[in-house]
C-alpha cells in the first residue's frame, strides 16, 4: 500500500475509498478495528463498518461521527481527514448534479445539444434515479469499438415522467454513430456535433412517482478507431454499475485496468488491474458510483 494512495484518497476521497485504503494500510480486519473502537467507548456493528468502506452505506447522525474520529485513531490518520469526507447531506428535492462541463471537455458541445430537447440542460434526467447500470463493450478484430449495449433500471422521483436523455462521446467524428432501442423504449430525437451525441429514449407511457423502468439501447460507433477504454460519466451518485469490456483474440490489449476519476480524459485516481478470463472478456464492477466517471482503460503496445 503506497503513501501516495492514501493520500490521494484522503485527499480526492470519497469516504469509503478512504477508509478501505486506510484500513488496507494498517492491516486489520474488520473485527480487530471494532474491538479497538470497543476499547474506546465506541459501539458499532461490523456489518456497518462494511457498508461504508464499500460504499454501500452513508455514515450519519453524531454517533457516526464519533466513531469516525475513532477510525482516525485507530488507522493513524491525521485529525478530520476521514469525517470531512464525509460532508453535509444533501437535502431532498436538492438539485446538485455536477454539470457536464465539469465532467468532460466535451461539457459544452453537449449542453448544447441538450438545450435544443429540454429548457434547462442542467436539469438533464433530473426526475430519474439511476438504480443500476450494465454496460457490454464489443470491440473489433482491430481493436476498435463496435457495439456498446446498456441495460439500465430507473425509478421515478416525480410523475409523469416519459423519458431519459443519454449521452455518447465519441473518440472521432459522431456522424456514423447510431443509436438503437432495446427493451422498454423507443428512440425520440437525435443532436450530433463534434464528437458528442444525445439522445431521447422515449418511455411506453409516464411513470408514477416511485415506478422502476427497465430498459436497455445500443450504440454502435463505427469510427474504426483503436479503442483506449470505455468509461461512463455519473453527474450523481447511482447505484451499481457493471461493465465488461468483449475482446477479439486479434487484437488483444497489453494492459486492462478498472479506473475511476473525477473527470473524462483526465488521470484517474484509482487505477486497479483486470483480466481477461477466457472468453476474453474483461470485467468491472463498481457497487456504488460516486459524480465522475467509472469504467475500463485499455493499453496497446
Amino acid at each position: 500500500m503506497g503513501v501516495d494512495e492514501l493520500g490521494d484518497a484522503l485527499r480526492y476521497g470519497p469516504f469509503h475509498r478512504a477508509l478501505r485504503v486506510a484500513i488496507d494500510r494498517r492491516g486489520l480486519s474488520l473485527s480487530r478495528l471494532r474491538a479497538h473502537l470497543a476499547r474506546m467507548d465506541l459501539a458499532v456493528a461490523e456489518s456497518t463498518l462494511s457498508y461504508w468502506q464499500r460504499g454501500m452505506r452513508r455514515p450519519e447522525g453524531p454517533r457516526a461521527v464519533a466513531v469516525i474520529r475513532g477510525l482516525e485513531s485507530v488507522l493513524e490518520l491525521a485529525p478530520d481527514s476521514l469525517t470531512t469526507l464525509v460532508g453535509p447531506r444533501e437535502q431532498p428535492g436538492r438539485v446538485a448534479s455536477t454539470s457536464f462541463v465539469d465532467l468532460s471537455p466535451l461539457g459544452p458541445t453537449t449542453t448544447e445539444l441538450l438545450a435544443g430537447l429540454l429548457d434547462d440542460p442542467a436539469r438533464c434526467n433530473a426526475g430519474l434515479e439511476v438504480a443500476l447500470v450494465q454496460e457490454r463493450v464489443e470491440l473489433g478484430s482491430a481493436g476498435q469499438q463496435q457495439d456498446v449495449t446498456t441495460r439500465i433500471v430507473l425509478r421515478a422521483g416525480r410523475p409523469g415522467v416519459t423519458r431519459y436523455l443519454g449521452v455518447y462521446h465519441g473518440d472521432a467524428e459522431i456522424e456514423r454513430a447510431s443509436v438503437f432501442a432495446g427493451d422498454g423504449c423507443r428512440v425520440g430525437r437525435v443532436r450530433r456535433a463534434d464528437r458528442s451525441m444525445v439522445f431521447e429514449l422515449l418511455f411506453d407511457r409516464s411513470l408514477d412517482e416511485g415506478e422502476t423502468a427497465v430498459l436497455s439501447y445500443t450504440v454502435n460507433d463505427r469510427s474504426g478507431t483503436p479503442c483506449p477504454g470505455y468509461t461512463r460519466m455519473f453527474r450523481d451518485g447511482a447505484g451499481p454499475y457493471l461493465l465488461q469490456v468483449v475482446m477479439a483474440a486479434e487484437a488483444l490489449p497489453s494492459r486492462c485496468s478498472r479506473v475511476l476519476g473525477t473527470r473524462e480524459h483526465q488521470p484517474p485516481v484509482e487505477a486497479v488491474d483486470l483480466f481477461c478470463d477466457r472468453a476474453l472478456i474483461a470485467s468491472a464492477f463498481f457497487p456504488v458510483t460516486q459524480r465522475g466517471v467509472a469504467g475500463i482503460a485499455l493499453e496497446w503496445c
